[in-house]
């Protein structure tokens, strides 16, 4: 794995410390990186209650996702109301009720199929006047915030296990790293469009602006 999700709660692995099987690599921990996304979209909107948590219907990785979410929503004074998108054909539906709940702002979990459909999700915020939270893509896209990974250091970083395979070791018996780099992206522009006004102090810690 270059970039994975959580290979033990998706039962890719044992443990990260001993994998035990075929596989082995980079992971990301995407349910502490919600409850980071959850955290900067407070800091970003202050005034937001009702959030809507965009999720891959059926995905085996949403129980422990929203479990942790949920308690830092508590303490956030924060009201989450899960949406589920089986296909893409489905998200105008999914906007369209997000709309008519009357939500704040959207977190997107960082799933495949968001991720490749990032454009598209980023375009039904801007027409339901959503501020979208998610992975970088999202931000870059068109949405408000993008928090994850530096996806290219991973890929790179890849390499490392990669020779070490091939040099005899077998993956069942090599570590899986936990990503340690992150960036922030906030789309400037976006912001304007939703009449929003970020907050200098997060300005100021994002790694990219997009204007």
């Amino acid at each position: 794995m270059a970039v994975g999700g959580d290979a033990v709660a998706t039962g890719l692995a044992t443990s990260l410390a001993r994998p035990g099987g075929n596989v082995t690599g980079s992971t990301i921990l995407i349910p502490q990186l919600n409850v980071k996304r959850l955290e900067l979209l407070k800091i970003a909107l202050p005034h937001i209650a009702h959030v809507a948590l965009l999720v891959h219907e059926g995905s085996p990785a949403n129980e422990p996702m929203l479990r942790l979410m949920e308690s830092t929503a508590k303490s956030l004074n924060l009201m989450l109301q899960t949406f589920a998108a089986s296909a893409p054909d489905a998200f105008e539906s999914v906007f369209a009720n997000m709309a008519n709940a009357n939500v704040d702002a959207v977190l997107v979990f960082e799933e495949p199929m968001f991720v490749f459909t990032a454009r598209a999700v980023a375009e039904l915020g801007a027409k339901r006047h959503l501020p979208l939270a998610g992975f970088t893509e999202i931000a870059e896209a068109g949405g408000l915030i993008g928090y994850g990974v530096d996806i290219v250091e991973r890929i790179r970083h890849a390499a490392v296990f990669v020779d070490r395979i091939l040099k005899g070791a077998s993956p069942a018996d090599i570590p899986i790293e936990q990503a340690t780099k992150f960036r922030l992206t906030i789309n400037l522009s976006s912001a304007k469009v939703l009449g929003l006004t970020i907050p200098q102090s997060l300005l100021l810690r994002a790694d990219e602006v997009l204007q």
